[in-house]
């Protein structure tokens, strides 16, 4: 009686290796790679580690500050990436089975965008799709999303990275020079924008430590000032709590003054030398398979935006 005998490969490599070795390729970096893929960088390292000991290659040059690709690693990659992004696809094709998207939805934001997004969007989401959280988190810097493991963030157009899908939550934006109405009275309104120079300013510290010059425009004539102050802060609403306690002239988003202008509180100087521009956008990598609940949000900011 003769046998068949079945050996199994045991060099194959597993579906997570490959997933590893081509988000560490995409990223060019471990750190990068391991947050968004949510695994620790030495747990990334030992599986590529792993898969190449399996294949017998050497797939990926590492050094401590940089990681390129062998010429069999390249290779490998020119045939695995389709394969991923395929899986990627598949696996967003059968959410769109679920009759509600679910799970977390992790947005980085600036205060204002926070604010914004609570006004105009989440109170709809959040009733739409039950399941679904909002995981929220305000601050100044711009962050890499994907290396910080976030889905989305929210920015002014003009800061979204170029390689990101951008959704605008509506309208344009603009800057304002606002003053309590004392202080205006005591020290005179600015009718052109180098008048600032005889004002006391609240002056803005950027997150370099650089100090922002407030930036004007008018008829195709711009006009930048470094304005003179006492006071220098980094906050937004910090820079109009100064103003209405009449401390001087600050340079602030409109949505973040609106209240103090509408209570006549603060009243908005230079008006006609603030121009506007695109506003506040919601973000995401456009190289990845979007998730349901991210789509589900970027639809409803759609619909919202609509009816404004």
């Amino acid at each position: 009686m003769h046998y068949c005998r079945i050996t199994m490969n045991t060099s194959r490599p597993s579906l997570a290796e490959l997933i590893s070795f081509a988000t560490v390729a995409a990223h060019k970096s471990f750190r990068q790679a391991a947050d968004e893929l949510r695994v620790s960088p030495s747990t990334l390292s030992h599986t590529i580690r792993a898969l190449e000991t399996r294949l017998g290659v050497r797939l990926l040059h590492r050094t401590t500050r940089s990681v390129a690709m062998t010429e069999v690693g390249q290779a490998l990659l020119l045939r695995v990436q389709p394969l991923v992004k395929d899986l990627d696809t598949a696996l967003g094709d059968i959410d769109n089975y679920r009759s509600k998207p679910s799970g977390t939805l992790r947005i980085n934001s600036n205060l204002i965008g926070a604010r914004v997004l609570l006004q105009v969007a989440a109170p709809e989401f959040l009733a739409r799709y039950p399941e679904m959280h909002l995981d929220l988190v305000t601050e100044g810097r711009l962050v890499d999303i994907v290396a910080a493991g976030f889905d989305a963030g929210i920015r002014l157009a003009e800061s979204v990275p170029k390689d990101m899908v951008a959704v605008a939550l509506g309208g344009t934006d603009r800057f304002v020079a606002v003053a309590a109405p004392a202080y205006l009275k005591k020290c005179g309104v600015p009718r052109v924008p180098l008048d600032l120079l005889q004002h006391s300013c609240i002056r803005y510290r950027m997150r370099s430590g650089r100090i922002y010059h407030w930036e004007f425009e008018r008829r195709d004539q711009a006009v930048d000032v470094d304005v003179p102050g006492q006071l220098t802060l980094d906050e937004d609403r910090l820079m109009l709590d100064a103003a209405i306690e009449g401390l001087g002239i600050a340079f602030v988003p409109e949505r973040a003054a609106n209240e103090a202008i509408a209570s006549r509180k603060l009243s908005v100087v230079l008006d006609d030398w603030c121009p506007r521009f695109p506003g506040l956008c919601l973000y995401y990598p456009g190289h990845r398979q979007v998730p349901a609940g991210l789509r589900a949000f970027g639809d409803v900011l759609k619909e919202v935006a609509s009816r404004r």
